[in-house]
């Protein structure tokens, strides 16, 4: 055979073969460019291979299966960054490399396959999850049992995420022989830097515990209405480690996870959402009662923001210049039993200056003549 001619076979060459004929044609170049060169077209082709692969798929899916279609978009960079660790890994052997050389690159493609599994199970949790949510149908605000599993879904996804993740760290430290032989030592000896490292983490763990004990417990849950620090909002977000309170005025509230374990708070929405709201009102011993609560009726029953259960007027309390009148009407949600608060308090105060303006809250005064004595009535 002539030099750097390549060998006629009757099968299929291998692909060692066919790249040690090649390097009789380039013999001049450094080994480890060509093993370079090798793992970089290996991994190029892989990912031209996805490329085609990706648009034949979106092409052939029909518009209507948009599950598929999203999950193809959500593993889109899994699915390439997997089949070029693979791609990789079979030429691997047929490279030009040494040993020491070789074995460092299949460490490197070891760590990331490691990656690669923990990412496809944080993926894989956050497609199961939005799929339950999508087949449930649960996504109504106003329905104690949706946001009871809207809260508890999405909680624990985050926890399960946490999780996945700091196992998939600690699985990749540990293929290193140092970093394997530091954490042996360090929890062998049980030293000032073990206390260090778990003091550092005591918030990371403190609020990821209380969050898997939120979603089973459910103090509070997405869309409830809640008084914290003195402050009214709704629980617009629960995350792997605190809560955002959306305010009556916008505002954002952030509280840890654990402050809903270890301090009290308010939950207006615990068990339903339907609320009673209370409108106080002072006004002279001389109103009529009655006519007060035949009007609170005739309101409730003309507006779109009661519930139909609860409406009644008594009077709570007195002074030496006036009662107060309670009127007790309920709504179907914390922000219509506000605003049906403020309608019956304005309508009621209307009501009063039309009809019975003297029954309004006065302050009554006696004028008393004093005796001024004999050299005043002389006088």
């Amino acid at each position: 055979m002539k030099p750097y001619e390549f060998p006629v076979v009757a099968g299929a060459m291998s692909f060692g073969e066919f790249l040690s004929a090649a390097r009789g044609y380039a013999s001049w170049v450094p080994d480890f460019i060509i093993a370079a060169l090798v793992l970089v077209l290996a991994a190029a082709l892989a990912l031209l291979a996805h490329h085609f692969a990706m648009r034949a798929a979106k092409r052939l899916i029909s518009p209507r299966l948009e599950f598929l279609k999203s999950l193809i978009g959500a593993t889109h960079t899994l699915t390439r960054f997997g089949l070029a660790i693979i791609a990789v890994a079979a030429v691997l052997p047929a490279a030009p490399l040494g040993d020491e050389a070789r074995n460092v690159v299949a460490h490197v493609l070891f760590v990331a396959f490691i990656a690669l599994l923990g990412w496809s199970a944080t993926i894989a949790i956050t497609l199961a999850t939005n799929f339950y949510l999508w087949r449930s149908n649960i996504a109504g605000r106003n329905d104690p049992l949706a946001r009871k599993h809207v809260t508890q879904v999405r909680v624990l996804r985050r926890v399960t995420a946490t999780l996945v993740i700091l196992l998939t760290v600690a699985a990749a430290l540990m293929t290193f022989d140092s970093v394997k032989q530091y954490g042996v030592s360090l929890i062998a000896s049980a030293g000032a830097a073990g206390i260090i490292v778990g003091l550092a983490l005591r918030p990371l763990l403190t609020n990821l515990f209380a969050g898997i004990q939120i979603a089973i417990t459910q103090p509070i849950r997405i869309g409830d209405a809640v008084v914290v620090e003195n402050e009214w909002g709704w629980v617009e977000e629960i995350t792997g480690t605190y809560v955002v309170i959306k305010l009556w005025d916008w505002r954002r509230l952030i509280i840890p996870l654990s402050y809903f374990l270890e301090r009290p708070f308010q939950n207006w929405t615990m068990q339903t959402t339907d609320l009673i709201g209370t409108v106080l009102l002072w006004v002279d011993y001389t109103v009529p009662v009655a006519p007060v609560r035949a009007r609170l009726e005739q309101i409730v029953k003309e507006t779109k923001l009661w519930d139909g259960q609860v409406v009644n007027l008594q009077v709570v309390d007195s002074s030496e210049s006036a009662i107060q009148l309670r009127a007790l009407v309920s709504a179907r949600s914390s922000p219509e039993a506000w605003d049906l608060r403020c309608e019956v308090r304005e309508k009621l105060i209307e009501f009063l200056q039309h009809s019975y303006p003297g029954v309004l809250p006065k302050q009554r005064a006696e004028l008393v003549e004093l005796d001024r004595g004999p050299a005043a009535a002389a006088s």
